[in-house]
């Protein structure tokens, strides 16, 4: 008897201690629950900031996102306008209406860049390249077109370039932005191979740097400055009706302008005096090769 209820203790002891662990255990894992949940989990942190229009973010192939253009924001680039144009004007007069011309362009704060004269027997020709602020070229184009002589053509053009303007200003900032870098770079260079690998790429950054802002100036000047190419024109023509120098006259124009036709044909002659002198080598090296010919046979 005594056996029987040792075993019966001893059973209820077992159990009461695998009972006692199975709630140990199962506290524990409830601790670890409380625990992960008092963590805040990455779905609940905040958004990162958002990046700035300018700059590009791709990820590359471990997720990891890396800026393709570092380029600081760039300031919205006024409108940029290129203005030309080209002007024909007949005149009576070319030296009275040059002064008119010049007093019109000192007053539009332009200046000639440019002067050519032609006189010839059939008219008399002034070009002029005129350079003009952009905001006084529509009333030099309207000064010239009203009492300065009759417009035989006129021809103005615009062209946008705010594109291109905006695209290499963005190139040129990023250019200067890894000049700076690779000049970093060269501070901490520990080879030499290394030195002279980064001071390549500087100075092809530096050339490249140096053509867009060369381009910059450019575009700027060309908007700054509209052109406009002028031609003062003065026929002198003289036909049968109007003209009053009579018949005679006329005829010893022709006469003088046969002859000189005729000089400049014998000149152009005379010229090709060297091809003249091959003429009879030619055929005298002809007829000897051909008299040997003949006495083989």
């Amino acid at each position: 008897m005594k056996k029987i209820i040792l075993l019966l203790s001893g059973l209820i002891l077992i159990n009461c201690s695998k009972s006692g662990g199975e709630k140990q255990e199962v506290k524990a894992d409830l601790m670890e629950v409380l625990t992960e949940d008092r963590t805040p989990s990455p779905a609940a942190a905040p958004p990162p900031p958002p990046l700035p229009i300018s700059e590009k973010v791709v990820s590359d192939e471990n997720g990891t996102n890396k800026d393709v253009h570092p380029s600081k924001k760039t300031d919205t680039i006024s409108k940029k306008i290129i203005k030309n144009g080209d002007m024909k004007i007949q005149v009576g007069d070319i030296k009275k209406t040059q002064s008119q011309v010049n007093e019109i362009i000192r007053k539009n704060n332009a200046y000639i860049q440019k002067e050519e004269f032609q006189n010839t027997d059939m008219d008399d020709n002034l070009s002029l390249i005129i350079r003009i602020p952009h905001k006084n070229f529509d009333a030099l184009i309207n000064s010239f077109s009203n009492g300065v002589g009759t417009v035989l053509s006129k021809n103005i053009s615009s062209n946008d370039v705010t594109e291109e303007y905006t695209d290499v200003a963005i190139k040129l900032a990023n250019k200067k932005i890894y000049l700076e870098k690779y000049r970093d770079m060269l501070k901490k260079a520990a080879t030499t191979k290394d030195m002279l690998e980064i001071q390549e790429n500087i100075r092809e950054l530096e050339d490249e740097i140096d053509v867009a802002e060369g381009r910059l100036r450019f575009i700027d000047d060309r908007v700054n400055y509209s052109t406009l190419n002028l031609n003062l024109y003065k026929e002198k023509v003289r036909s049968s009706a109007t003209s009053k120098i009579g018949f005679g006259s006329r005829f010893m124009d022709s006469l003088t302008q046969g002859w000189n036709s005729f000089v400049s044909f014998m000149l152009g002659m005379v010229s090709l005096w060297p091809f003249f002198l091959l003429v009879p080598i030619i055929i005298f090296l002809w007829r000897k090769w051909r008299s040997g010919k003949k006495n083989k046979n």
